[in-house]
């Protein structure tokens, strides 16, 4: 089973916004905000649903990044480890 470095604490990277250049932070990965149950479901069964066809497939977690400067959010997949 593939995990991924960020959601467990193994890692953290540093990303800037495409819009205008700043240190952006991670909020979490996609499925999270499904629903109020989604952060304590399987992660691997909410990647056949996330509306992100290859995640599964590439063990790649999706993860939102948010700019407080813009306003914007973010799609990063994450290589998982496994």
């Amino acid at each position: 089973m593939a995990m991924c470095p960020l959601c467990n604490n193994f890692k953290t990277i540093n990303v800037r916004c495409p819009e205008c250049g700043r240190a952006i932070t991670d909020q979490g990965k996609v499925s999270d905000y499904f629903d109020d149950y989604s952060p304590y479901m399987e992660v691997d069964e909410l990647k056949l649903e996330d509306g992100y066809p290859t995640d599964f497939k590439d063990s790649q977690c999706p993860h939102v990044f948010y700019c407080d400067s813009c306003q914007q959010e973010v799609l990063f997949f994450i290589g998982e480890w496994g």
